[in-house]
């Protein structure tokens, strides 16, 4: 039997936005969850389709809000192999049928350089960097940097989360300061009000006197260094357990180091736990060990939680993080360091919560998800000739 739709159901059919998302993986992480955040908040203004270059990494569409219209690319062109003017024909071709692309990353570069080739035709195209795996940590790849001079003429625009990344799209892949937008990542502050459920971590319901309770929240991967925080942590003085949110390749070099420094009842890995408005107020210090980092969501959940947080002195965070804050961040990223700031704020609860309010100020301040989507929603529409069509 046909289905008669109502009108007001078809006239917004035919006016949403058709979006096409170019992910090397979709599993969830930062750029992941950004994403399905702005999905959730474009709302009936637009429906999407999601080019998983690993279609088997697809987590992250469990957070998607019901109701958004949404569909998984079941065989698009492949987004990575060697450079083809086939390939990038191929790419070009499915593009067509979307009235914008968004890229994400190096994994997702070739839509913009299938662009770049066969450009005629193509909806607009906005790429986003929000950072680098250890194969760049310390040291910007090359031929990297030459593929992304080449292709990013193509987009439309450029954003990056952070001002170490606008520094490194300026200089290093040389794209003109009107193209580039760096747009601030932002959280729901306002959910870090209410009360944290203690029985989501149940290793927690009993604390033992002058226990501290660290917090980190990361993909486990060589890049977060993880290990390096684990043995940081073996050598504190103070009682203390270590609770690290996130899946990935070194959970058992984690659990290793733990074991190696005997606190292996210490150390607590429940993998990846979504809204950590629901958690993160459970703990007393956020930490981190990341080799590079640029803004992460995770520091700015930990502010918002009125957390201390101590890392490495790496990307944008000196920036994020209160005044308060700044003597807790490490310059030199050793574990003694590491291990000396969190001590400190173990011993002295009034400092923490000092620094914890000074956080959450500022998050609340410069930091609310709000003024993030509203920036996307308007880059987005201005890049369709339709500044009004997501906002």
């Amino acid at each position: 039997m046909a289905v008669t739709w109502p009108p007001d159901v078809l006239r917004r059919a035919a006016m949403s936005i058709h979006i096409l998302h170019l992910h090397s993986t979709f599993n969830y992480g930062g750029k992941e969850a950004r994403a399905v955040r702005l999905m959730n908040a474009f709302g009936d203004k637009a429906r999407h389709t999601i080019v998983s270059a690993m279609p088997d990494q697809l987590e992250a569409r469990a957070y998607i809000a019901k109701g958004i219209k949404y569909e998984v690319a079941q065989d698009p062109p492949p987004l990575s192999g060697k450079p083809s003017v086939k390939r990038y024909e191929a790419i070009a071709r499915y593009m067509r049928r979307f009235d914008l692309v968004l890229t994400y990353n190096w994994g997702a570069i070739d839509g913009v350089m299938a662009a770049r080739v066969f450009g005629k035709g193509l909806p607009p195209i906005v790429h986003h960097e929000d950072g680098f795996n250890a194969d760049e940590a310390e040291r910007l790849n090359p031929v990297r940097n030459m593929y992304r001079r080449i292709a990013l003429p193509a987009a439309n625009g450029l954003v990056v989360p952070s001002h170490v990344l606008e520094r490194v799209a300026l200089k290093h892949w040389r794209q003109p300061a009107e193209r580039v937008h760096r747009i601030a990542n932002g959280v729901p502050t306002g959910l870090f009000a209410g009360k944290p459920d203690a029985k989501i971590i149940p290793q927690l319901l009993k604390r033992r006197e002058g226990e501290v309770f660290i917090a980190c929240v990361a993909g486990l991967r060589p890049v977060k260094d993880l290990p390096m925080l684990v043995r940081a942590c073996g050598g504190l003085n103070s009682r203390f357990k270590l609770v690290i949110f996130g899946e990935g390749p070194e959970r058992q070099n984690i659990l290793d180091a733990a074991e190696a420094m005997a606190i292996e009842d210490q150390v607590i890995l429940p993998g990846f736990l979504p809204e950590a408005h629901r958690y993160m107020g459970l703990f007393d210090i956020f930490a981190m060990s990341s080799k590079s980092e640029q803004a992460p969501i995770s520091v700015l959940e930990a502010m918002a939680a009125g957390l201390p947080v101590v890392t490495p002195r790496v990307g944008d965070i000196p920036q994020m993080v209160s005044e308060a804050n700044a003597p807790f961040l490490s310059s030199d990223r050793t574990e003694v360091s590491i291990r000396d700031r969190i001590d400190t704020l173990a011993k002295h609860p009034e400092e923490r919560a000092r620094i914890g309010e000074a956080n959450k100020l500022r998050a609340r301040a410069l930091f609310d998800d709000g003024a993030m989507i509203a920036s996307y929603a308007r880059l987005y529409g201005e890049a369709m000739g339709r500044p009004q069509a997501l906002g």
